[in-house]
C-alpha cells in the first residue's frame, strides 16, 4: 500500500520534470520511481553513501536526501537523477512531497500514529472506537505505558535501541513524544503485577545505558485494558516521572501505582501548601530545627516510629535519642511519638520539599 501511495506522488511529480526520481528504503530497495524498469531493484552502493553521510548526498550520479524519520536511522530517502543544484532542488522538494504523503498515509493507516495521536488527545473520543475498528486493533486489551525521559541530552539512538526490544510493531508500539522522550504502549498479561513492570523498566534502562551510556528515568502508569484510556495512563506516567522528581530523586524507575502521599501533595496549589504549614508549625517553622535534628526525624521514620531500633542505628544512647525527640516537641509542637503528630510532621516535610522544588521556598 505505501508503494503504490509513494508511486502516486512520482507519477505527479513526472509531469514538472525529465529528471528520473523516486525513493528507497532503508534496505536499500527502490519502492517507486518514474522509471518503473528500477522498482525493486537494490541499491547496496547508495545505501552505503546515504548512511554515512547527512543532509544532501550525492551518489552514483544521483542526489539523494532521507525523509524525516523518528530514528536514527533513516525509513526511505528520495532521489534525482544528477548532481547539479536542480538535482538537489529537486530532490528536496521530492522529499518534501514524500514526506507529506507519508505522514498522511501513517494518519489514515498507521497503527502507531493512532496510538500516539490518542496519547497525546489529538483524537476525539467518540473517533477513537471507528478508527480502532478500521485499523483492526484490539480494543480492550491490557496495555501499559512506560513513559523513558533521557537525562544527558538527547539522542535519537535511544529510539533505534528501545524499537530492538520491542520488534512486534503490530502489539508493541513505540511512541516518539519529543526530542529527549519516548513512550513505549506495551501489549501485556491482564495478572502482571507492578513489580513485573519495573523489572521490564529495569531491563530497559541498563540497554540503553550498556549501550550508551546515557541515565534515563522511566516513568509506569496503570495498565488499562480499554485503548481510550491510553491516554489517561500515559498521564500517569508522565505524572510519576513529575513527582519522583520530587520526592525520590535517588529512583530512575517510578510507579505511579505506588507515589503514595506524594501524588496528592503534587497536585494541590501551593498557596494551600503554605497555608498548611503555617498552620501546623504555629511554633517555629521547619528551617528552625538543625541538621542532625532533621536527621533523626528521618532516621525515626525509617524505623517506623521505634526508638530503640532507631538510637542503635544512629549510634546514640536510648536516653539522647530521647532528649532529642523533647526538643523537637518543644519546638514545633509535635510529639513523634505519636503516630497522629508523626504523620502530620512527614506530610510537612513532604510539602516544604515540593514547595523547595516549585521555587517558594
Amino acid at each position: 500500500m505505501a508503494s503504490r501511495m509513494f508511486q502516486g506522488v512520482v507519477v505527479r511529480m513526472k509531469e514538472a520534470t525529465s529528471r528520473m526520481l523516486g525513493i528507497m528504503d532503508s534496505n536499500g530497495t527502490v519502492v517507486a520511481c518514474s522509471n518503473l524498469a528500477l522498482v525493486d531493484q537494490q541499491w547496496d552502493a547508495v545505501l552505503t553513501e546515504l548512511e554515512q553521510g547527512e543532509g544532501i548526498i550525492h551518489a552514483q550520479g544521483m542526489t539523494l536526501r532521507a525523509l524525516e524519520c523518528a530514528f536514527a536511522r533513516f525509513e526511505y530517502a528520495a532521489f534525482v537523477e544528477g548532481e547539479d543544484e536542480i538535482a538537489a532542488s529537486l530532490c528536496v522538494m521530492a522529499a518534501v512531497a514524500f514526506n507529506s504523503a507519508k505522514d498522511y498515509y501513517d494518519e489514515k493507516h498507521d497503527k502507531a500514529t493512532f496510538i500516539k495521536n490518542i496519547l497525546l488527545d489529538n483524537v476525539l473520543p467518540g473517533d477513537i472506537y471507528t478508527r480502532n475498528r478500521e485499523l483492526g486493533l484490539d480494543g480492550v486489551q491490557a496495555r501499559a505505558i512506560l513513559l523513558v525521559r533521557q537525562l544527558d541530552g538527547a539522542d535519537a539512538a535511544v529510539m533505534d535501541i528501545v524499537q530492538s526490544l520491542f520488534p512486534d510493531k503490530q502489539r508493541d508500539f513505540i511512541i516518539s513524544i519529543n526530542e529527549r522522550e519516548l513512550a513505549i504502549v506495551k501489549e501485556v498479561a491482564s495478572v502482571i503485577t507492578s513489580e513485573d513492570l519495573t523489572q521490564l523498566a529495569l531491563a530497559i534502562e541498563e540497554t540503553i545505558k550498556s549501550e550508551l551510556m546515557l541515565r534515563t528515568v522511566i516513568g509506569i502508569g496503570t495498565v488499562c485494558y480499554l485503548v481510550k484510556d491510553l491516554a489517561s495512563s500515559y498521564k500517569e506516567a508522565q505524572v510519576a516521572i513529575e513527582v519522583g522528581k520530587v520526592f525520590d530523586t535517588e529512583k530512575s524507575i517510578v510507579t505511579y501505582e505506588n507515589l503514595g502521599i506524594g501524588r496528592l501533595i503534587y497536585q494541590l496549589p501551593t498557596t494551600m501548601c503554605e497555608m498548611f504549614l503555617s498552620e501546623v508549625f504555629k511554633k517555629s517553622t521547619i528551617d528552625s530545627l538543625d541538621r542532625e535534628t532533621l536527621e533523626t526525624i528521618l532516621q525515626f521514620f525509617d524505623n517506623n516510629l521505634n526508638v530503640s531500633e532507631t538510637s542503635r542505628k544512629l549510634f546514640v544512647h536510648r536516653n539522647t535519642l530521647v532528649y532529642r525527640l523533647e526538643k523537637i516537641k518543644k519546638l514545633t509542637g509535635l510529639d513523634l511519638r505519636e503516630f497522629d503528630h508523626a504523620i502530620v510532621f512527614k506530610v510537612a516535610l513532604m510539602v516544604k520539599k515540593y514547595l523547595a522544588s516549585r521555587e517558594i521556598l
